[in-house]
């Protein structure tokens, strides 16, 4: 609703004490258009259908509301992991949709208030079952774990399995798809991810590890300098939790 948009923006910029500066908010509201950018390859968060060129997914759902609730446009910038940074560091687009909170991405970029959080587990073949039952089955030499360029779980692959051989592709690749052809043996995922991927792929299973590893709160990608835009973003996120929004958002795609 128009008149729920006005007095949200409204609000929000009172209540971050907004109002005279200068930076991404501004040029939002002036320009009328928020840009985002998103890989469109990690489901259920960010999907992108190639045959339309348009996004689905619970990044795309926040990123609508709030692009509705500024009363402005919603422009979808394709990004890869290995380029998410930068593409916020040089401005070419506002903020990202959801990205893993870590120490290396925060020496660049800042970052909004966590709205949820996962944690890692491995996939492998059905026929794996008897093969790779726990973390340190993966971790020898001649099982090949595969994980994308650029990715938090590239970084996890090398640290978790220095014996094993990493296989480390880049987009359109997936991981998931290297283990189906056996060009990979396994690979790790966010829980998240991994639950619909068995769900969709009735090869695929989940190896039953003790425990997932590094549990790791999700968040936007902000321009570390933007204080005012991280303030507005916060706020909203805030607002928006307090309403239901991210309860109802989870529910919808299944992210409990």
């Amino acid at each position: 609703m128009k008149i729920f948009n006005v007095i949200a923006t409204t609000t929000l910029l009172a209540m971050a004490g907004l109002h005279a500066q200068a930076g991404a908010l501004q040029e939002i509201l002036s320009g009328g258009v928020l840009k985002v950018g998103t890989t469109g390859d990690w489901n259920p968060m960010t999907m992108k259908d190639p045959e339309t060129n348009t996004y689905t997914g619970y990044d795309i759902d926040v990123m609508t509301e709030l692009a509705a609730d500024m009363d402005v446009e919603l422009e979808f910038v394709p990004t890869e992991w290995k380029t998410l940074v930068a593409g916020v560091t040089s401005g070419k687009y506002h903020m990202t949709g959801s990205a893993s909170v870590s120490a290396g991405r925060a020496k660049a970029t800042g970052y909004s208030d966590s709205y949820f959080s996962l944690a890692t587990v491995p996939l492998t073949l059905k026929s794996n079952a008897t093969k790779f039952k726990d973390w340190d089955d993966l971790n020898k030499p001649g099982v090949r774990v595969a994980a994308t360029l650029g990715t938090t779980q590239e970084k996890q692959v090398k640290e978790y399995f220095p014996n094993a051989e990493h296989v480390i592709i880049e987009p359109p690749a997936v991981p998931f798809q290297q283990v189906l052809s056996g060009r990979a043996d396994a690979h790790i995922t966010s829980n998240v991810e991994a639950n619909k991927l068995v769900a969709i792929h009735s090869d695929l299973m989940i190896v039953p590890v003790s425990a997932p590893k590094s549990p790791t709160p999700i968040a936007i990608l902000l321009p570390q300098a933007d204080q005012v835009w991280i303030n507005y973003v916060n706020t909203w996120i805030k607002l928006k939790t307090e309403r239901g929004f991210f309860e109802k958002l989870d529910a919808k795609w299944k992210l409990n």
